[in-house]
């Protein structure tokens, strides 16, 4: 194949392009902007379909709150159009407009007042905005969805242009329906998939060949805004300052004269870290106790029925939410294991790292999510969304992916059936409803799949080409 007019190479100019012939197996095209266009089209159907799924319990009356009705809380279990976005309309003073956090805590049964949500400070902004002008539900809902459609959409055009058409997998994913406006997670998935972004691809004329130190301090800060909206891309630092302390793509990006970069690792940790502080102390300065309240409340919550782990599912019937003795055993050895996953995942890819002189920084956060998702007490269905992006940027097999996409379908569809059954007064043990049965291949189908994803992520390949070209006809190939 021969490289045509007006192709780039690794950002480099027009000039710098041979027109000699290469081999058609070897070189990987990036895509086109009508193909991204495209897929970034696709994407916003599939969120439309995402959003209309969720705005099915939406109205069509509202009481003086500004509840949807009639039979809210029936509605949203039985008819599987569940959102927290609609249901903490009430509870949060959210449909007050109360700016969160500065006048918030937590009072001795462990609820939030005052304007504390149990988010980020980051995506507390992101309620508040939404509720800015809706007084009801509903409209709650819609504006949200609007504020965290443009966050989905730009993760699926960062995706095409790392991976192609393999961002198909987020862009048409069925969680994606079940998810995308189920909670605030848009936001945060954007900045982990854009910290890889930047490293692998730059910014700029200039791109990749930007100095690896340049592009991870920008990936650094990514990552501290992710952990500001929802707390997991801070896993992500550690594997990134691994392949900053390597020397980059094999090892051939050290500055002249150095084995280990140990100065710029450090130096990714800070600007992250940094990141994450200079975010959280506005807040923190200007209401303590409601800024403090919403670590409190994630750190109190128990693995109860609505926690979806296995811990909870593990330990039955010992395991309710009375049950001091066990829920502090839960509470100490979560974190443990999730840790200790952590490690084991960072030592294996320090393996591979050996054999093939790349830190695969990638592939060991994508272990170490799924370490954090089986591991940790709290498993919310909305948690997928998190992963989606590494079946993009990971080739593994396919059967993986489908596998999990089932079992998760399982679980955000069996759980709010099983939640109306159980609302219902209607038997709802494992042998008595589908329902129950769902919400078991769901949770366990998870955990297995977790655990063979933890290692087939470990040995997959990184589905992005550090030396594509880009076509902006591709139909001239």
């Amino acid at each position: 194949m021969s490289v045509p007019a007006g192709v780039t190479v690794s950002g480099k100019a027009e000039s710098a392009v041979p027109e000699a012939p290469q081999d058609r197996s070897s070189t990987v095209l990036r895509l086109g902007r009508a193909s991204l266009a495209l897929l970034v089209l696709l994407c916003g159907f599939t969120l439309l379909l995402g959003f209309a799924n969720k705005d099915r319990c939406a109205g069509p009356e509202f009481d003086d709150w500004g509840r949807s009705g009639p039979d809210f809380h029936e509605r949203k279990y039985a008819d599987v159009c569940y959102s927290d976005i609609q249901f903490l309309w009430i509870g949060r003073d959210v449909d007050r407009h109360v700016f969160p956090y500065v006048h918030g805590s937590i009072n001795e049964n462990g609820e939030l007042v005052g304007g504390t949500v149990e988010y980020p400070v980051l995506t507390g902004l992101m309620i508040w905005a939404g509720a800015l002008f809706a007084d009801t539900d509903a409209a709650f809902l819609l504006a949200s969805a609007l504020l965290m459609a443009p966050f989905g959409l730009a993760t699926a055009w960062l995706l095409g242009r790392l991976s192609r058409w393999r961002a198909l997998i987020w862009a048409l994913s069925p969680p994606l329906v079940l998810y995308a406006f189920h909670n605030w997670e848009l936001p945060v998935v954007l900045c982990a998939v854009a910290a890889v972004y930047v490293v692998h691809r730059g910014w700029g004329k200039r791109g990749v060949d930007r100095p690896l130190i340049q592009r991870a301090s920008v990936s650094a800060v990514l990552l501290g805004l992710g952990f500001a909206f929802k707390l997991y891309p801070a896993i992500f630092v550690l594997p990134l300052m691994l392949y900053v302390l390597t020397g980059g793509r094999g090892g051939k990006e050290l500055v002249e004269g150095k084995t280990r970069d140990v100065a710029g690792m450090v130096r990714v940790a800070l600007i992250a870290m940094g990141t994450a502080i200079a975010v959280n102390i506005p807040f923190a300065v200007a209401g303590f106790e409601g800024w403090l309240a919403s670590f409190v409340f994630q750190g109190q919550r128990k693995a109860d029925i609505t926690a979806n782990s296995i811990w909870f599912w593990g330990f039955r019937p010992d395991s309710d939410p009375g049950n001091d003795s066990v829920q502090e055993f839960i509470s100490f050895a979560s974190p443990v294991l999730v840790f200790a996953s952590f490690a084991a995942a960072c030592a294996i890819g320090w393996v591979r790292y050996q054999r093939e002189r790349t830190y695969p920084w990638v592939a060991v956060s994508a272990a170490m999510l799924c370490g954090f998702l089986l591991l940790h007490k709290v498993h919310s269905p909305q948690y997928t969304l998190w992963l989606v992006p590494m079946f993009v940027l990971l080739r593994i097999r396919w059967g993986w992916i489908a596998a999990y996409f089932v079992a998760d379908f399982a679980m955000g569809v069996g759980i709010f059936l099983w939640f109306a059954r159980i609302a219902a007064r209607l038997p709802s043990g494992v042998y008595d409803s589908f329902s129950a049965q769902l919400v078991m291949i769901g949770v366990w189908g998870r955990a297995g799949l977790l655990v063979g994803l933890f290692i087939a992520f470990l040995t997959a390949d990184f589905a992005v080409d550090e030396d594509e070209v880009e076509l902006e006809e591709p139909s001239r190939v």
